[in-house]
């Protein structure tokens, strides 16, 4: 028996990076994976790479801004599988820039996309998770939002307003065996990533105990450890993955 078998997943920005990596991986160990993203070629891609190995995928064009796209989704979700048991909350951007240079309408985007996206997509899909008194919500994080980064005001904020989410939600869903989860990563080699100068990206692994950036599938394989019943007694938590940049 694969770990996620029969488990309806939703991973939201799951068209790429470590939303794709997330998507492939739940599919492989058994899950019904349901991608939102608003990169429709990608989507696509993504959509017709796990119909080819005979995976069960749902794709929807979801705007984690807009509460109505979310609610549509969610019913179409509901009424093919009648349960949602996971949900990613990995859809995010940045808008980077010194306190001093960035603008409001920038700030406000990231906090939109990236902390009330979650909050939106969590509290629509909270009713099905209770109903039927289980589920695992897993929040992508970031080790910014634990310690902050220069020229990332608005990305630091957001994902710092992430785990104080989580917490609460670790707290107040566990009487309907709802978990919340954050996980923090550290670099990690996404195509935004792998744009950054050699030598910036040489000198972060130096200062990284485990002298490297982690992988995609690093990240993945603790959002499916998250999702499993292997983590059954693990809630309101933030697990870093960053080979220990940060400690």
């Amino acid at each position: 028996m694969k770990k996620l078998d029969g488990k309806v997943c939703i991973v939201t920005g799951g068209a790429k990076g470590i939303g794709k990596e997330i998507s492939l991986l739940f599919a492989k160990k058994g899950a019904k994976v349901v991608i939102w993203d608003l990169d429709l070629e990608n989507l696509n891609l993504v959509k017709k790479g796990l119909e080819d190995k005979n995976y069960e995928v749902l794709t929807q064009y979801v705007d984690v801004t807009d509460r109505n796209l979310i609610k549509k989704a969610v019913a179409e979700i509901i009424e093919k599988w009648n349960r949602i048991d996971v949900l990613i909350n990995n859809a995010g951007i940045t808008r980077d820039g010194y306190l001093a240079k960035v603008t409001e309408e920038d700030f406000d985007l990231v906090i939109n996309v990236n902390l009330k996206g979650v909050f939106n997509c969590t509290q629509l899909i909270l009713p099905q998770m209770i109903a039927q008194n289980s589920g695992s919500i897993i929040c992508l994080s970031s080790i910014v939002g634990r310690d902050g980064n220069p020229g990332q005001t608005n990305y630091a904020a957001s994902k710092a307003g992430v785990v104080g989410m989580v917490k609460t939600w670790g707290k107040e869903l566990a009487r309907f065996n709802i978990r919340a989860n954050a996980i923090a990563p550290g670099y990690t080699l996404t195509e935004m990533v792998q744009k950054v100068p050699e030598k910036i990206l040489d000198a972060i692994k130096e200062k990284t105990p485990l002298k490297r950036l982690a992988s995609t599938e690093d990240v993945a394989k603790l959002a499916l450890f998250l999702a499993s019943d292997n983590s059954n007694f693990i809630t309101g938590q933030v697990i870093s993955v960053d080979g220990g940049l940060v400690l």
